[in-house]
């Protein structure tokens, strides 16, 4: 379906509606075109993405799929009405309304999911995250340790970073990150500021023909991107996390989320119930 187009409307940022639409869509064997909305709040901003919606219409020769969260109903008629010429899936409604029923109580239409953030400790505990992990990268620090939830270990662009922004962005976790490099594979040992927090650790690899095509978009031609220094560094990590009893898993096919949900449920599977 190359020339099918999918629409994400929210009256909020569209992460849920996107979320949740890519799940269902991953069902498939599409590459579909995204088209994002954000922050439609007012009738006169639904009328226009109604027209966009019509004109992919015209333009596709198919009605686009259009996923949404509106929870204003001024705004949500506009889409959902008899003049969209896309097939509309409403995501709150179909879940609000049963739980209206079964709770008994009437939901609060509360518009954006972010509009008290401030007020949320949550939301608060998520900016801390961000700055300890930030502040924690890539090994620039060894300070306050003792306040990680999780400590990522692996080589060089094995997915370290990325991951611990992930941990933080979406689940307010402390993740610092630790590079192995070539003199701890001399000494065979961890690095020492993480002997005493080996409970906190797990470790990412990679396979190493992956590792030099990443490297070499980086550092073309280098010792650092050959292959077979990949291979060597990727066999002595994975033997170095063997020996200290750190658990660890390859990121050559996994998602970010996938490898955040697995360190979740194997060093703080308290994180998974909230």
């Amino acid at each position: 379906m190359p020339n099918r187009s999918v629409f994400f409307v929210s009256d909020g940022t569209g992460i849920t509606a996107e979320t949740f639409g890519n799940s269902i869509l991953a069902q498939f064997p599409a590459l579909p075109r995204h088209v994002r909305r954000p922050f439609i709040e007012t009738p006169d901003k639904a009328r226009e993405v109604l027209a966009e919606i019509n004109q992919v219409a015209d333009t596709e020769g198919k009605r686009p799929i259009v996923f949404i969260t509106l929870v204003d109903d001024a705004v949500r008629q506009i889409i959902t009405g008899p003049d969209c010429r896309g097939m509309v899936l409403d995501i709150l409604q179909a879940f609000v309304v049963p739980l209206e029923a079964e709770f008994g109580v009437k939901s609060n239409h509360r518009v954006g999911r972010f509009s008290d953030a401030a007020k949320s400790s949550e939301y608060n505990e998520r900016i801390e995250a961000i700055n300890f992990s930030l502040a924690h990268d890539d090994g620039q620090s060894a300070r306050n340790l003792a306040s990680a939830d999780v400590i990522l270990l692996g080589v060089s662009r094995s997915g370290k970073t990325p991951t611990s922004l992930y941990l933080a962005m979406q689940h307010g976790i402390k993740a610092a990150n630790y590079p192995l490099i070539p003199e701890d594979f001399e000494r065979h040992k961890l690095p020492t500021p993480l002997a005493p927090y080996l409970s906190k650790c797990f470790g990412l690899t990679i396979d190493p023909e992956r590792l030099s095509q990443i490297r070499n978009e980086r550092r073309p031609g280098s010792k650092y991107a050959a292959l077979e220094n990949c291979r060597y560094e990727v066999r002595e990590a994975e033997a170095m996390m063997r020996r200290s009893g750190v658990s660890w898993l390859s990121s050559t096919h996994k998602s970010i989320e996938e490898i955040a949900t697995t360190i979740l449920r194997d060093i703080r599977p308290d994180r998974l119930i909230y």
